[in-house]
């Protein structure tokens, strides 16, 4: 059985997605602890997880995250922004430095839960990572060559529910929308939108594609 049509919203700059460049007034000493840390947790393909790379906690101090997330809230006009762990626990990556290599993943189309974040956002930490490592936002591929959603609504929390399964054919999605990398660009969007890193670069701790991520509440 073919997986469910999605409803379809043109991802908008100010509506559905922002760019707010400059987003940290001092990257490069953000970026230097993160490559100092010695917790790094590793994903795929260095042991069976779902996810690629390197993670560790947290990527900003408390002041750099609170001038985040004012930032997030200017832009977006939300009087109040929080993080909501999952109710069932575990891990909840927020605020998470992510490290991945050109060889560690590839393009990987998802939306966050609606459970745990109605914004996402991301901030590029690599000052080498070239332009075609950003983000990019998808919609369906339909059987026979039509175009489907890119969103998920009520009563689906994600793309999998959505869906209706987990396992999809690997032209399943097409590139709506692409947001360059570049360096201390913090992308923030509704989490409900399919998206993914367009690529990764590099292959050593330094040069490889770093990101912090986040997931608000609003």
């Amino acid at each position: 059985m073919p997986p469910r049509p999605l409803p379809y919203r043109k991802p908008t700059r100010g509506r559905d997605y922002w760019i707010l460049d400059d987003a940290l007034p001092d990257p490069d000493a953000v970026r230097a602890r993160c490559l100092a840390k010695e917790d790094w947790v590793q994903g795929a393909p260095h042991r069976p997880e779902p996810w690629p790379g390197l993670r560790a906690m947290p990527a900003l101090e408390p002041d750099e995250l609170a001038g985040v997330e004012r930032l997030v809230r200017q832009a977006t006009g939300a009087r109040r922004i929080w993080a909501e762990p999952p109710a069932a626990g575990g891990t909840f990556n927020h605020n998470c430095v992510q490290v991945v290599g050109k060889d560690e993943c590839e393009s990987r189309p998802h939306t966050d839960s609606r459970t745990v974040c109605r914004f996402a956002a991301v901030l590029y930490l690599g000052p080498d990572v070239p332009k075609h490592c950003g983000t990019s936002f998808y919609r369906q591929q339909l059987p026979g060559g039509g175009l489907g959603g890119n969103q998920v609504l009520a009563p689906y929390n994600n793309l999998v529910d959505a869906l209706g399964t987990r396992f999809v054919p690997p032209d399943s999605f097409t590139e709506d929308l692409r947001v360059p990398h570049r360096y201390n660009r913090l992308l923030l969007y509704s989490a409900n939108l399919i998206h993914s890193a367009t690529d990764y670069w590099g292959s050593t701790l330094e040069d490889k594609r770093m990101t912090a991520v986040f997931f608000w509440m609003a």
